[in-house]
């Protein structure tokens, strides 16, 4: 079973040990016979855990490489001979890039620079078979966008209004492989998502914080009044969405990924507390653990993304109802409460 063309043979993924990464892989693993490359540096919040099984795989290798360190990222480049590069290294957490910015400008900004250099020197040695064919996916978020107002849609056109370290070093990072694509005529596509849920997301994360400190009795924080509004997406709808944009995106353009399931904090922490409820009886209500604190600075009131140019022209839409993957969520970290341990 293959998802692409047969002139592909292998695809580099980095940041592949993260969240978002590791289902990435997994799926490509299950559904393809590809070479798969997970070129990752390796920090707090990586997970190799979840390819132990294909750890003496000739389909599945692993590159401890930082893209902060060119030569390395020009050797892992060479070593993995990439038909295909979805990028999705990157320093994420807000508030670590409020504590360290140099962190997130290292990783966000340098990396990705880095990448591009060495690719588009890749590229330019293909065959014009390969080149034809070949493309890099740079995985950015919709908070390079700012806070939009009620009613509003944040779409391709909008422009960015970055506001905290994160979204500017994603910003600056989106605006890198542009030139690279208008100025060498690169082979690249953008896409811009929401919030991200699911198995496998670090414990860091609002949904598998909830989860975590109510079973742990300890109290759930929420920032400012809760009323902080996120469009929220299951992960494997967003792999699908990398995956068609992958094969049918235009290159040079951007593509906003969305669900259009828009919740407060609050609503996320009543709900998640209503599936704990459900299914950990002895310590309900697990709402009472909820406590407002200090908001963060910089924090944007909403996000919410119009997708609908993705739906018309890829024909993506999400296959997961909002409330059955939250409550599968649930259930896998109540399955799997040893990886909620893992940053304690």
């Amino acid at each position: 079973m293959n998802l692409f063309p047969e002139n592909i043979n292998s695809i580099l993924i980095t940041g592949g040990s993260g969240f978002i990464g590791t289902n990435l892989i997994s799926r490509l693993l299950r559904e393809t016979t590809l070479k798969i490359y997970n070129l990752d540096k390796i920090n707090y919040a990586s997970n190799l855990k979840v390819f132990d099984e294909h750890i003496d795989s000739n389909k599945y290798h692993f590159l401890n490489v930082d893209l902060f360190n060119i030569e390395d990222t020009k050797n892992a480049i060479r070593f993995s001979n990439p038909d295909l590069v979805f990028h999705l290294a990157a320093e994420s957490h807000v508030d670590k890039s409020i504590s360290k910015p140099k962190d997130f400008l290292d990783s966000n900004i340098i990396g990705t620079f880095n990448l591009l250099q060495e690719l588009r020197t890749h590229w330019e040695l293909m065959s014009i078979n390969r080149q034809n064919s070949f493309r890099l996916i740079h995985v950015s978020t919709d908070e390079v966008f700012g806070s939009i107002k009620e009613g509003f849609f944040f779409s391709e056109t909008t422009s960015y209004d970055p506001r905290s370290p994160y979204s500017a070093t994603k910003a600056a990072s989106d605006h890198l492989v542009k030139a690279w694509s208008n100025t060498y005529g690169f082979p690249a596509i953008i896409t811009n998502s929401c919030n991200n849920f699911g198995p496998w997301q670090y414990p860091e994360k609002l949904i598998p914080v909830i989860i975590n400190n109510a079973l742990n009795s300890k109290s759930i924080p929420l920032y400012g009044n809760g009323q902080n509004v996120r469009d929220w997406i299951f992960v494997e709808d967003h792999v699908d969405a990398l995956i068609q944009v992958m094969l049918k995106g235009r290159l040079g353009d951007s593509y906003c990924i969305g669900s259009r399931q828009l919740k407060t904090n609050e609503e996320i922490v009543n709900i998640v507390c209503d599936y704990l409820d459900l299914y950990k009886k002895s310590n309900a209500p697990h709402i009472r653990f909820k406590k407002f604190v200090k908001d963060r600075a910089g924090h944007d009131l909403r996000y919410a993304i119009d997708n609908n140019k993705i739906i018309n022209e890829l024909k993506w839409s999400p296959k997961y109802d909002f409330y059955e993957a939250i409550d599968f969520t649930v259930r896998w970290y109540l399955d799997n409460q040893n990886f909620l341990s893992i940053s304690d």
